[in-house]
């Protein structure tokens, strides 16, 4: 499947036949399993994952051959045009995935496992693999391509960004038993390790540094590298003074993101309310 697509997405054909299109389908049907995945665990890698780049060019492909089609439930209360190739994501009882009435969209083209809680109105799109017992909270977005582990809780109004271009670029990591806090945003490929907790309003990304008061050192992507959390940090938001020139003399702070603790028994307690909620 990986040279077919790959070959598909190098070479554009003049038209589209059924075998290109009955090749996408398969490769949608691996991506709906989780047979395939935009990146996956890498022990040999610095930040844990590689990117499949075969996998994304997949998804690129599929709005390439897509056609604009009537999709509507109601074409005067709820019009709805998208791309042929990727429809709402089609579940049943048995797929064991609660999606609460209210709003809420997941595209085709992702894995979503048990005992996942979707909570109105929220937003999961193509390419994601979002692992079993974590729930999505209101007005929450999972971006393209984005890995999400298990038993995470993506709260209300958070965001995490996706990274479908360039194919070569890792998408965001939200690893196993992660607690992302309401409006928090998560973007440019950042690895948020396991157990971490995101307190509310924390922005992570390539630019921003990441100041670590417990062990005394400084989190950075690199140019090769994304921004990497570490396991069971707690990271809040907070702000470091300008101490050089007219931002000194105005009083000036930037926003950057603090690592204040690693977890311990205490935050355990304050996040276990979520258990009751799945």
């Amino acid at each position: 499947m990986q040279a077919e697509i790959e070959k598909l997405f190098d070479e554009k054909p003049q038209s589209y036949t059924e075998d290109h299109f009955r090749l996408f389908a398969e490769f949608k049907a691996a991506l709906n399993a989780g047979a395939i995945r935009a990146a996956e665990p890498d022990a040999r890698a610095r930040s844990g994952w590689r990117v499949n780049g075969w996998v994304k060019k997949g998804i690129l492909l599929g709005f390439r051959m897509g056609a604009v089609v009537d999709m509507s439930i109601d074409r005067v209360r709820q019009p709805f045009f998208d791309k042929a190739t990727y429809p709402v994501k089609r579940f049943t009882p048995q797929s064991g995935v609660r999606i609460v009435p209210g709003g809420s969209s997941i595209r085709d083209g992702c894995f979503i496992g048990k005992g996942v809680t979707c909570m109105p109105p929220m937003y999961i799109n193509a390419g994601v693999y979002l692992d079993d017992g974590t729930m999505v909270d209101s007005h929450a977005l999972v971006g393209s391509c984005a890995q999400v582990g298990k038993n995470c809780h993506i709260s209300a109004a958070s965001q995490i960004g996706g990274v479908l271009e360039p194919v070569g670029a890792l998408p965001v990591i939200i690893e196993d038993d992660v607690l992302v806090g309401g409006n928090c945003g998560v973007y440019e490929g950042t690895v948020v390790k396991r157990r971490a907790v995101l307190g509310t309003g924390t922005i992570l990304n390539r630019s921003t540094p990441v100041y670590d008061v417990v062990r005394k050192i400084v989190h950075r992507a690199t140019e090769d590298e994304p921004l990497v959390i570490p396991e069971e940090a707690v990271v809040v938001a907070g702000s470091r003074a300008i101490t050089t020139g007219q931002g000194k003399e105005w009083g000036i702070s930037l926003y950057t993101p603090v690592i204040v603790k690693y977890r311990d028994e205490k935050t355990d307690t304050k996040i276990q309310l979520e258990d009751l909620l799945r």
